[in-house]
């Protein structure tokens, strides 16, 4: 504290000395006690955070990644753009649970069924015509598959729309519409691979089916011809890709702002 005034005295006390005065202590919650953490280098261990960007992917991931970029840069011709447009949700959905009732039979399953029909034949000689019709399958294999849409005995045509190279299908379209086979384009080869037991599949073919069933191929049948088939000569006209990334596309809106024209960041992806 600073000297009192002697009374009498007009003179005012002189200040105390900085740093001098009392402070108020604060009153700490015990139940909170503060523990400052030290990130130095062999002290805390730092919190988790994304390190995303700066992983180094493995190069086939990379590569992988700047495939897509690039086959949304560049411009693509209507026969390689046509595979952007695949069949909808629950469209698809629906095929496939028609695909999975026909998915063809493993080495065990035919083994089995042809050592009953051999037992049957022995013992019955009429039951060797009986059973001698093979059930319906689904037919997979380009060569089988192109075979049977020139001979017009496909009902349907599934095409896989990542398939690689793309040489592989890209003039299946043009022949389904051709032969007047119906034909849809679907995501994923693997999801086609494994209706017929096998990594992938890059098309599948629907011959005959049982008779409680054709209702639900014909829905399927009419929906294809629907998005597919009669769209075929519009999707011929448009090319695909050139779409902008983000940094070149804000260029090109503020190039036209400054132009006197707004133009929305969509309508900028596509100069």
């Amino acid at each position: 504290m600073g000297p009192k005034a002697k009374p009498g005295s007009s003179k005012k006390p002189a200040a105390a000395p900085f740093g001098a005065s009392k402070t108020s202590k604060v009153q700490k919650n015990p139940l909170y006690e503060a523990k400052p953490k030290n990130f130095g280098i062999g002290q805390d261990i730092r919190p988790k955070s994304d390190l995303t960007r700066f992983v180094k992917w493995p190069a086939y991931v990379r590569l992988q990644r700047q495939k897509v970029v690039l086959h949304q840069r560049l411009k693509v011709p209507p026969a390689l753009a046509q595979f952007s447009h695949s069949l909808d949700k629950n469209t698809a959905t629906q095929l496939f649970k028609l695909l999975n009732k026909y998915r063809p039979e493993t080495k065990q399953e035919k083994k089995a069924r042809l050592t009953a029909t051999a037992q049957a034949t022995a013992t019955d000689k009429s039951a060797k015509d009986k059973d001698s019709k093979k059930p319906y399958f689904v037919k997979y294999g380009l060569n089988h598959s192109v075979a049977l849409i020139e001979a017009k005995k496909a009902n349907l045509v599934v095409i896989a729309d990542d398939v690689d190279p793309i040489e592989l299908v890209v003039y299946l379209p043009a022949l389904c519409r051709k032969m007047g086979v119906p034909y849809v384009i679907v995501k994923n080869k693997a999801r086609l691979g494994t209706v017929v037991h096998k990594k992938t599949a890059a098309v599948l073919t629907l011959q005959d089916v049982k008779k409680e069933d054709e209702k639900e191929l014909a829905t399927l049948v009419s929906a294809a011809k629907a998005n597919f088939t009669d769209k075929y000569e519009e999707q011929r006209r448009h090319w695909g890709g050139g779409i902008r990334g983000n940094k070149s596309s804000q260029k090109m809106r503020l190039r036209e702002k400054a132009a006197g024209r707004n133009i929305t960041a969509a309508a900028a992806s596509q100069l």
